[in-house]
């Protein structure tokens, strides 16, 4: 078991954004559970390789330089020495088709996403990605005996 210790984030579907966590001091809520990461790695774009399709149909390394933003992530992964990096890559699903890749691509960039757990705890996370229903795919994420969901509209 890892000790935990983040600022904590509560996740509203309604908006479909997370916030900080206040006390009724005013203070801002510690999280000593694995959630407050986990809804960062899965819900924060990581920049997309060079070779990555884009949502419009480019290849990322192929964008204009006036498109700098269209590979989206995290600026300050560029400052981590270590090359590590933040988010996962399944905004890039935007415009995916059914069938059987599409969970299977958001399996792998589940855990690419969650390759960290591995370092901080010794065990990765279990990552599950299927087709929910029609359109909608299901991606479960568990970290410690926590279990983060999301459900995912394709296409």
């Amino acid at each position: 078991m890892t000790d935990w210790l983040d600022l904590a984030l509560v996740y509203d579907p309604a908006t479909r954004r997370c916030d900080l966590v206040l006390g009724d001091d005013g203070d801002l809520v510690l999280d000593e559970t694995p959630a407050t990461p986990m809804l960062v790695s899965l819900l924060s774009d990581r920049r997309a390789r060079a070779e990555d399709t884009l949502p419009d149909g480019t290849v990322a390394g192929a964008a204009p330089a006036a498109a700098i933003g269209a590979r989206r992530g995290w600026p300050g992964d560029a400052l981590d020495a270590f090359g590590r990096r933040i988010g996962s890559r399944l905004w890039l699903l935007a415009r995916a088709k059914g069938g059987d890749l599409t969970p299977r691509f958001a399996a792998e960039w589940t855990r690419e996403a969650f390759a960290w757990v591995r370092d901080e705890t010794g065990t990765a996370a279990v990552v599950a990605a299927e087709w929910l229903r029609r359109g909608w795919l299901a991606i479960a994420v568990t970290v410690d005996g926590r279990t983060v969901t999301v459900n995912q509209r394709i296409g």
